[in-house]
């Protein structure tokens, strides 16, 4: 079958999802009402739902009452026994797969359930949403006259209980359908490869000589493969190599920081960045317009959404709202429970709503990963858009950066403490520290009540990070590639101090 014929069938399968988005864009509230007691039934008969008595719950307020919110460290014990091979813990389905996050919180490794029903209604849903809602708004796409590249990670056998673990994107790649197969590059094999260094020479070879008409994956590890594909291959940027490269499909980190790289790799001006909102336990959100720097909140995935007020996080206050509560502009804490048996599971995401009608959000940054040592309740959004804002002004590019705060002592007062990988250094670094802390004052008020008259904090400190400080420190905590971050905020030094003796 011709290319094209091949491209406008596609593109009109995937568009016919529309109809059924438009159920949740118009009854929100009802479909997640719905979905939250479905799961409750499924689930009722399970060694959770039995000690919940999941059978009795009729109403949110029972449900809320009833059962915790819950970390990761609440669940382990259990996600462990079924790891072990027992089944019915938490799910009512066998899960032999699990998602394996170090996540940026800790050195320690998490197994994060994946269900069937999580593969199929809420992981390749979502992917096929991605594509729908991106060619029903460019209807002039060639999309599929060409292929994917797509960056995942790799995949283990665990001991000899028919279990396996390893990244997310393994587990999907592992166990996609042949259409997205046949879409993608590399192959599953080359995909799936353990060790990062030996893989990215492979990707190349592999790619170079594709039609790529689309990418995807994480910026910061995706910029790694895209720069050294140009110095293996001699180009100027990436479409004297893939001409009809036409969407970046990315997520995992704020892009911002990344977006003047990308616009000199593919430089033209129609090139579109769709950016999408998942992780380990679940997807969440896609980019739905052209050029939005907002993500449509996806209802109908089996996740029921739940939301702690930052304000009140960690305290004796702490409440949790449902979706017909939330406000706009005001920071959250995510809650999901979802059809791999994550009961009210606390994600570590904060996230705050930029429309209600439909719900569309923001990332925001992490529970774990912001700092407020002195109240000014600095997230990762206020960096990152401070950072990509002083980087325009100085027409420099950074690689990667992570903030910490300098504590009060008898004879100093406190500060944060920046380190940064310049790609292009600006040219006076006096200046751009200077445009950094009042950009970041300009954006957050409680940092410029703070800095005002260095009265609490004095200006913050800059380090200019070494080539490739972040890459091998990632390498020495042995978190290459895959879907590993720079934790870019910190309320401790420790990761400060290991990177600053690195340095």
């Amino acid at each position: 079958m011709p290319l094209q014929i091949i491209n406008s069938v596609a593109t009109w399968i995937l568009k016919k999802r529309i109809h059924q988005m438009e159920l949740f864009l118009k009854y929100p509230q009802e479909v997640q009402e719905e979905l939250l007691f479905s799961l409750i039934k499924s689930a009722e008969n399970t060694l959770i739902g039995k000690k919940y008595e999941f059978s009795s719950i009729k109403n949110y307020a029972t449900f809320n009452e009833r059962i915790p919110i819950s970390t990761y460290e609440d669940l382990e014990p259990l996600i462990e026994r079924t790891r072990q091979g027992e089944q019915n813990v938490f799910w009512n389905t066998n899960i032999k797969w699990f998602a394996k996050s170090s996540g940026t919180t800790n050195a320690k490794s998490k197994f994060i359930p994946v269900s069937s029903e999580a593969l199929e209604n809420c992981h390749y849903k979502a992917s096929k949403d991605l594509l729908c809602l991106y060619l029903n708004n460019n209807e002039d796409s060639q999309l599929f006259v060409g292929k994917s590249l797509r960056l995942g990670g790799s995949k283990q056998l665990y001991e000899d209980n028919n279990t396996f673990f390893g990244d997310l994107s393994a587990i999907l790649i592992d166990n996609m359908p042949i259409w997205a197969e046949f879409s993608s590059t590399p192959s599953s094999k080359i995909s799936l490869m353990g060790d990062w260094e030996t893989k990215l020479p492979a990707i190349i070879n592999e790619t170079i000589n594709e039609n790529v008409t689309s990418l995807a994956g994480v910026p910061s590890w995706m910029m790694v493969l895209l720069q050294k594909t140009l110095e293996t291959t001699g180009k100027n940027n990436l479409l004297e190599l893939w001409p009809n490269a036409e969407v970046y499909f990315h997520g995992g980190v704020n892009f911002d920081p990344y977006r003047e790289l990308y616009k000199k790799l593919f430089p033209k001006d129609d090139f579109k960045y769709y950016e999408i909102y998942n992780a380990s336990e679940g997807f969440f959100a896609i980019q739905d317009l052209n050029n939005s720097n907002e993500l449509l909140l996806m209802l109908d995935y089996g996740i029921f959404y739940e939301f702690i007020p930052m304000e009140t996080f960690g305290t004796l206050n702490q409440r949790t709202i449902r979706l017909n509560e939330v406000e706009l502009n005001k920071n959250y804490a995510l809650v999901i429970t979802t059809n791999s048996g994550l009961w009210r599971y606390l994600i570590g995401d904060t996230i705050r709503f930029t429309s209600l009608q439909p719900y569309r959000i923001k990332v925001t940054g992490r529970t774990k990963h912001h700092i407020n040592v002195f109240g000014e309740e600095l997230m990762v959004e206020n960096t990152d858009t401070a950072l990509a804002k002083t980087c325009k002004e100085f027409n420099c590019e950074i690689k990667d950066y992570t903030v910490a705060p300098i504590f009060m002592s008898d004879n100093q007062k406190g500060a944060h403490e920046w380190i940064i990988e310049f790609i292009t250094k600006p040219h006076n670094i006096a200046n751009f520290c200077k445009a950094l802390d009042e950009n970041l004052q300009n954006i957050n008020s409680d940092y410029e009540a703070k800095r005002y008259n260095n009265m609490t904090l004095n200006p913050l400190v800059v380090h200019v990070a070494r080539e490739n400080l972040f890459y091998d420190w990632l390498k020495q905590q042995d978190k290459l590639g895959g879907q590993h971050k720079i934790p870019r905020l910190s309320n401790e030094r420790i990761y400060l101090e290991s990177l600053l003796l690195l340095n």
